[in-house]
């Protein structure tokens, strides 16, 4: 996926989960954050931050913020990014599969569903911004929601459909993927459970620039 009319900032504070204040050559903005996330170890005052500028009148901020620069990396935060990215990959993917963007399974409501014909898999994604010395784990704060996807996962398993969790990592160069057990062990172990119960669990990184993000190549999961 492309952005247009990127800018970049430097990064003051989020007075709360919807907005940060940020410098734009030398003036205090108020600005969308695209990611309702903690994302604390992301956004410290004095990092490079990038933003989109819309010139759209009825928008409250004119700048969202996109990513944000860690130590060698670019790490794009915008939530909305990996389901954009991950339909342009299934489109590569699976050709000539048919894919529905959040269709749903009972009292679930999953991401995606891909049907070729014979497979009919759901497919639910999960954005990953959390990163230690190239390691990266998902989830940055609890997810009670995020449970109860992969629980619904278990169940279309069980009632022969095929079903995948499909961590979009947006950052490149890092070394695996894990479920974040200092914050939610409950994440981590019903992951393992959605695994032994035939679930597929998949994550890949990303190339990615201040205008740009798309999936690369698959990341080792330990879970």
């Amino acid at each position: 996926m492309k952005y247009t009319n990127i800018v970049q900032g430097i990064f003051i504070s989020r007075p709360n989960r919807f907005i940060a204040k940020v410098e734009i050559e030398n003036i205090e903005h108020t600005v969308h954050v695209k990611n309702t996330g903690r994302c604390k170890e992301l956004l410290i005052p004095g990092v490079t931050v990038y933003l989109q500028y819309s010139d759209n009148p009825a928008r409250k901020t004119a700048y969202d913020l996109i990513a944000v620069q860690k130590g060698h990396r670019v790490i794009n935060m915008d939530s909305q990014a990996p389901n954009t990215v991950f339909r342009e990959w299934a489109t590569q993917n699976y050709p000539g599969a048919v894919i529905k963007r959040e269709t749903t399974y009972k009292d679930s409501r999953f991401d995606c569903f891909i049907s070729d014909g014979e497979d009919k898999i759901f497919t639910e994604v999960k954005g990953v911004t959390l990163e230690e010395d190239g390691y990266v784990r998902f989830p940055d704060a609890p997810t009670e929601r995020g449970i109860k996807h992969i629980r619904g996962l278990i169940d279309a398993v069980a009632n022969g459909y095929k079903a995948q969790v499909f961590f979009v990592i947006q950052m490149e160069d890092v070394k695996s993927f894990s479920p974040n057990y200092d914050t939610q062990p409950r994440f981590g172990q019903a992951l393992k459970e959605a695994r032994d119960m035939g679930v597929n669990i998949l994550a890949y990184s990303c190339k990615v620039t201040p205008e740009s993000l798309e999936i690369d190549k698959p990341v080792p999961v330990i879970l």
